[in-house]
This record gives structure tokens, C-alpha cells and sequence, in this order.
């Protein structure tokens, strides 16, 4: 009887923070000045639309570049904890089954659009929503829904940690050609900024984009592989 009254009581509380929360919520009628300061400052001094992705590749580098390394360091340590000891005795598995007619006809189908709108958002993240993060995951997903319908296929992982790691390499050295040939690191405009709104416009922008993309792709599609073995 006691716990019900706790229970309740705690629900009755909640409730009363959200409804103070939704009451005292209107829409703001105009940006805050911080707010004001990016979204005209990110297109006039990048030549890039999407403010969002001008800030997280040039504003926000060294966090970005820090987020990349975490996803690094999360992917090794997967594959270390979930690969198997040299020389230890390994269970008998099950085989693994064979995946359905309508699973194999939706990857078939569905695959290369999953890759092509991958690859669209990452290319497209200076000029519309999107960027090298959500183009990776992307691409990440069509890689898991291939190992759902190929269960037993062998994913090249030691490829894909090629690619992985000179994606990094080639984005560390953009970065510092930044910091060299323009203002500071990854900054875009040691190259053309070109006509604004293009698709090749943006200085190195669609360039580090597309290195995040190639990057977290190939990270994720190492981690979920790990988990299926």
C-alpha cells in the first residue's frame, strides 16, 4: 500500500513539472542573437547553405574530429572483445539459417537504393539536410540488411579497416592543410568556394563530408559484423 503511494506520488509530481513545462512553452517569433549571428555568418563566410553541417565540419572541427575517434576506439574495442583467443577451444556452432525468399528479394531490391541515397546524402550535406555522419549510417544499414540476407557470406572487415583508417588519415590532413593554406583547422577555404548553392561549391567542404561518410560507414559496418560473428 505504502509502495502505490510512492508510485503515485511520484507520477502526480511528474505530472505537475510537465504541465509547468508545456504552459509556460510559446514558439519564439525570431532567432536569439546567437542563433542570428550563425545562420548569417556560417553562408556569408563558407559559402555554405546548410548551416548545420558548416558548423559541425569547420566550427566544431575538433569535436567532430574527436566524435570520429570515439567511434574509432568503440569499433576496436568490439573487435577485440568479441574475436576469438588464438588457440582456444572453439564451440560448435549452429549454422547458421538460410534467410527467406522475402528477406533476399528486399535486399536485391532494396539494397543499391539504400546505398545510392547513402551516397546522395553525404555528397548533398553542404547544400541540404544530411552530412558524412547520416550518409554513413546509411550506408551502415544496407551493409546490416546484405548480413541478414547472406547470414553466412564473409564481409571483407580488414578492407573495410583500410578503408576506415585512410578516410582518417586523409581527414587529419585536410585539417591541417586548413590550418597551413587558410585561417585554421579544417578550414574549407584553402580551395574555391565556388557559386553558392552549387553542388561543387563550399570549398573542402563536400570533400570532409564525404571522408565522415566513408569513415562511419565503414566503422559501423565493422561493428555490426562483429556482433554477428
Amino acid at each position: 500500500m505504502i509502495r502505490r503511494m510512492v508510485v503515485l506520488l511520484a507520477i502526480v509530481l511528474f505530472a505537475a513539472i510537465f504541465i509547468r513545462i508545456i504552459g509556460g512553452y510559446s514558439e519564439l517569433q525570431a532567432l536569439r542573437p546567437l542563433a542570428k549571428a550563425y545562420v548569417t555568418q556560417v553562408p556569408a563566410d563558407l559559402n555554405v547553405p546548410n548551416v548545420v553541417t558548416g558548423i559541425l565540419i569547420t566550427y566544431r572541427g575538433f569535436d567532430t574530429l574527436g566524435e570520429v575517434a570515439v567511434l574509432f576506439m568503440v569499433a576496436a574495442s568490439i573487435g577485440m572483445l568479441l574475436k576469438e583467443c588464438e588457440g582456444a577451444e572453439k564451440r560448435e556452432a549452429e549454422p547458421l539459417p538460410e534467410a527467406g525468399e522475402i528477406v533476399l528479394t528486399g535486399m536485391q531490391v532494396l539494397l543499391p537504393l539504400i546505398l545510392v541515397f547513402g551516397a546522395y546524402v553525404i555528397v548533398n550535406g553542404h547544400l541540404s539536410a544530411g552530412g558524412g555522419f547520416q550518409g554513413g549510417a546509411i550506408v551502415a544499414s544496407g551493409a546490416m540488411l546484405m548480413m541478414l540476407a547472406r547470414p553466412r557470406a564473409a564481409f571483407n572487415v580488414a578492407l573495410l579497416s583500410v578503408i576506415e583508417s585512410m578516410a582518417g588519415v586523409f581527414y587529419v590532413a585536410l585539417g591541417i592543410l586548413g590550418l597551413v593554406l587558410a585561417s585554421g583547422f579544417l578550414d574549407p577555404r584553402f580551395l574555391p568556394p565556388g557559386e553558392f548553392g552549387a553542388f561543387i561549391s563550399a570549398g573542402a567542404v563536400p570533400v570532409i563530408s564525404a571522408l565522415l561518410g566513408v569513415k562511419v560507414g565503414a566503422e559501423l559496418s565493422v561493428i555490426i559484423d562483429r556482433f554477428r560473428s
